[in-house]
């Protein structure tokens, strides 16, 4: 595992930030891109590691050549790429005759535009190093299967995140490049706070959702990630148990 070099979108905070945490455990050297520099610092603080197995990369994954900049970065400092963790994602929980043009293209640029700018160089980094290939991982979420009310833009982003996901699988087999995606049901971040105090269900009612320690995506991201190349996962789905998807809807 010693040498193995990783890149995290996404890496200031919540899942991005815990999985960062469990793959330095587990003999990584990581990069870190965000857009808030403070943030993916706070990460690295977090970690106690020594710098040489750090680097922060502050990176709008919206901006193509954004992308540009954070690969040949890390290309310069550790010359190869093992692991990407494409997880930068956001959301707009609007109706859907609601959504303003600016709220779908900023959810559309993020969660898939983004994605694919960075799956799609590191894909070519993975082709043409030596020893060759890798593994590419994207957060897809629950919603890549099923929809929460008012989820319109973040749900067709999650979906056609499948559809590359599926993709890359497929077209990486070539070159020793494993692509998979972990579907995540309410890991417990800053983000899921407001399913403790309730949320919107299918039938209109506001419940409560239980929610699970974001560790336990660590785990399964780390599990993934340890694989032999000759191994994929195309698909995990890690969940609160009492949630309510079984049945969702």
């Amino acid at each position: 595992m010693a040498g193995r070099i990783g890149l995290i979108t996404g890496a200031g905070s919540g899942i991005g930030r815990v999985s960062a945490l469990a793959l330095w455990e587990a003999g990584y050297s990581l990069a870190l891109a965000g857009r808030r520099e403070q943030a993916l610092r706070e990460t690295v603080a977090m970690a106690k590691i020594g710098a040489d197995r750090a680097l922060v990369v502050p990176t709008d994954v919206s901006d193509r050549q954004a992308v540009l900049r954070l690969f040949a970065a890390v290309k310069e400092r550790f010359g190869r790429l093992d692991l990407l963790f494409n997880n930068a994602g956001i959301n707009a929980a609007t109706p859907t005759e609601e959504l303003t043009e600016d709220q779908w293209l900023s959810v559309v640029n993020v969660n898939l535009n983004g994605a694919f700018w960075c799956l799609q160089e590191a894909y070519k980094m993975m082709k043409t190093q030596e020893p060759r290939g890798g593994r590419i991982i994207n957060n897809g979420s629950i919603s890549a299967q099923v929809p929460r009310p008012n989820s319109a833009v973040y749900t067709a982003t999650k979906h056609a995140l499948t559809g590359l996901t599926k993709s890359t699988a497929l077209d990486g087999r070539a070159y020793d490049i494993a692509c998979g995606q972990i579907d995540i049901g309410n890991a417990r971040t800053e983000m899921t706070e407001r399913m403790e105090r309730g949320i919107l269900q299918a039938n209109g009612e506001v419940a409560v959702e239980p929610t699970m320690d974001s560790r336990h995506i660590a785990d399964a991201v780390v599990y993934m990630a340890n694989l032999p190349l000759s191994v994929n996962v195309p698909f995990i789905t890690v969940m609160a148990n009492g949630m309510p998807f079984m049945g969702r809807g």
